[in-house]
């Protein structure tokens, strides 16, 4: 279990993470979502000791990852799949960090089989695809079969097939008991993988709720109906107090009765339905509609002129929008250090 409580984190002048609480419970996947900049780098590192916190604590099941004895035993973390050395193999990396969490050798023979690189296990790191790099981060993640998870952007570079194994990965490991908090901007994916749903924005939390409550919320609690007669049906549903808008099509959008009442007004008032549904949003809307107010980075309605800072040479590179902060490979966590995204 992760626990949170308090955490802020400060670069400088620049207020990354504010007073940010929440947990992580064991037995469900908890989606981890925010815009760009919001802060969720920021705090997947402090949860596993990259990131000092300026203040606030931050805990996995009772103790601060410094303080683990064998950290990959507790906590499985994949921040950046691609901190591995290009010259060391699937095998050797995996294998290294076994040792230095006092594992047995077999277990990297397991996980390369579970996440499918066993045949190209003696292959150098460097050459592998993204998706490929993708599941070695995985696999040291699963190493030391810890009891929490952390995952960022999991499925960058799969192709459909590995997405779809690594959202039944997520849920198969919640199912175990295991706590399991994965981030992505990939909200279709994230409204069928995650249970409960943390969004963040500007560092502070928005929302920590269930994916169902998310989207309901979002959805105006508005019903789309379509019976045999409209006039009739709208009247109706008027009179008992809803209040009734046209939709597409010819059908009414209702507010302020549930579905059942709706049903029960049109069979009184002798209408037949041909539809009754609650209007969703999808995770996409409802999270669009919960950051509105939070999106550090909001791109213009025109194209970057030629030679601006973010603009597309005529070789295909993106020009340099400033300087940013060196990158160090952290070795046995698969992330690194350098700006927040």
């Amino acid at each position: 279990m992760i626990h949170i409580r308090g955490l802020t984190k400060r670069y400088g002048g620049t207020l990354a993470v504010d007073d940010l609480s929440f947990d992580v419970p064991p037995g469900v996947v908890t989606g981890f979502l925010g815009p760009n900049g919001a802060g969720k780098s920021t705090t997947m590192r402090a949860i596993v000791g990259l990131d000092r916190p300026t203040s606030g604590s931050v805990t996995v099941n009772g103790h601060r990852y410094q303080d683990l004895r064998a950290p990959l035993r507790e906590v499985g973390s994949l921040l950046e799949a691609r901190s591995v050395h290009p010259g060391r193999s699937a095998y050797n990396h995996l294998l290294f960090l076994a040792r230095s969490n006092g594992l047995p050798k077999r277990r990297v023979e397991e996980v390369l089989e579970l996440v499918g690189l066993r045949a190209v296990a003696r292959k150098r790191a460097g050459g592998f695809s993204l998706g490929m790099g993708q599941r070695l981060g995985i696999a040291a993640a699963l190493l030391g079969d810890p009891s929490t998870m952390i995952f960022d952007e999991p499925v960058n570079g799969l192709d459909p097939e590995g997405i779809i194994w690594v959202r039944n990965l997520m849920r198969s490991l919640a199912a175990e008991g295991r706590a399991v908090l994965v981030s992505s901007h990939l909200m279709a994916e994230m409204a069928l993988t995650a249970d409960r749903l943390v969004v963040i924005g500007k560092g502070r939390l928005i929302a920590d709720t269930t994916v169902r409550e998310v989207t309901e919320g979002a959805g105006g609690g508005r019903v789309l109906v379509r019976g045999a007669d409209q006039l009739r049906l709208r009247s109706a549903l008027e009179a008992a107090g809803g209040s009734v808008t046209d939709g597409a099509e010819g059908a009414l959008l209702v507010e302020g009765l549930v579905a059942p009442r709706i049903g029960e007004v049109a069979h009184l008032a002798d209408v037949v339905l041909h539809e009754l549904t609650p209007q969703v949003a999808s995770l996409e809307e409802a999270f669009m509609e919960l950051t509105a107010g939070a999106v550090e980075f909001r791109a213009g309605a025109g194209r970057p002129a030629s030679g601006a800072p973010g603009a597309t040479t005529a070789t295909g590179a993106t020009a340099p929008t400033g300087a940013t902060a060196p990158v160090r490979a952290v070795a046995g966590t698969g992330a690194t250090s350098g700006t927040e995204r």
